[in-house]
């Protein structure tokens, strides 16, 4: 009986996942007057020209551009800092280190938009607004607890005698670091690389706030800005077609890496 419960409770949690993805993939192949008057019919003749206008008249290939090299740049300074980072806290006890720690984590508790408007003042000063450079400091930074939490619990649970062995063949602190343990803190790699990557692709609150140019504009950004302009031109189509070049990204990268961060996961739990 409790297996029966819990097939059909999974089944219901993945049709409520499912159904959703499908019906705006689906609508996204229909013009805007076939998905009001009937939204849940298959599109009879398939509207491709929907990703034409969202592509190039609604400029996602600017956005969609800003924001691969926004997520790219913040993860490419994002995972090697967070990590030395994690791995001084977690193999370098030192005074003060737990009060360090304890701050980063807070970090995570912490709202960014109650640090909005000083953040604003100190980015317009520096003047690093509608910047990609400006945004990706500004992901690097509320993105390191998170990933100094999960590397740390990685850094932790590995031997000691590794890194022992790694000094006594002759490496400094540095190789022993790059060589040895950060190859074997691995899976956490992957973890904090995807769950930071996709939120960064669907980051809005801090970058509505610091970007005002279109030239500058992210995704959730320009479809927020698609939006807006549907509702007037009634061009429902299109913005369906914008949602799924929001989305499939995301869906791809998970779904070529979800066995290793279901590994990962393990892992992390078998330690």
């Amino acid at each position: 009986m409790k297996k029966l419960a819990s097939n059909v409770w999974l089944t219901l949690f993945g049709l409520s996942v499912v159904v959703p993805l499908l019906w705006v993939a689906m609508s996204s192949l229909k013009k805007g007057a076939d998905i009001l008057a009937s939204p849940w019919s298959l599109p009879t003749q398939p509207q491709w020209s929907n990703y034409a206008s969202a592509w190039q008249q609604a400029e996602f290939s600017r956005f969609f551009l800003n924001s691969l090299i926004a997520s790219t740049a913040t993860l490419l300074i994002l995972l090697p800092v967070g990590s030395m980072a994690a791995y001084v806290l977690a193999r370098y006890p030192f005074r003060g280190s737990k009060l360090v720690r304890g701050v980063f984590l807070f970090g995570m508790m912490f709202p960014n938009f109650l640090a909005i408007v000083p953040l604003y003042l100190l980015m317009s000063q520096l003047g690093l607004t509608d910047s990609l450079v400006g945004l990706v400091l500004v992901y690097v930074a509320y993105s390191l607890s998170f990933t100094i939490f999960v590397m740390g619990g990685f850094f932790e649970a590995l031997p000691g005698e590794l890194a022992e062995a790694a000094m006594m063949d002759g490496c400094g602190h540095h190789a022993t670091f790059w060589k040895v343990m950060l190859p074997l803190a691995r899976p956490g790699l992957v973890v904090t690389g995807i769950f930071n990557g996709i939120g960064l692709w669907n980051e809005y609150n801090l970058a509505k706030v610091l970007v005002q140019k279109q030239e500058v504009m992210t995704l959730p950004l320009g479809l927020a800005r698609l939006t807006a302009t549907q509702f007037y031109q009634s061009d429902w189509g299109a913005l369906f077609a914008g949602l799924v070049i929001v989305m499939v990204p995301v869906l791809v990268i998970y779904w070529f890496f979800k066995e290793k961060v279901q590994d990962a996961m393990l892992a992390g739990a078998i330690k």
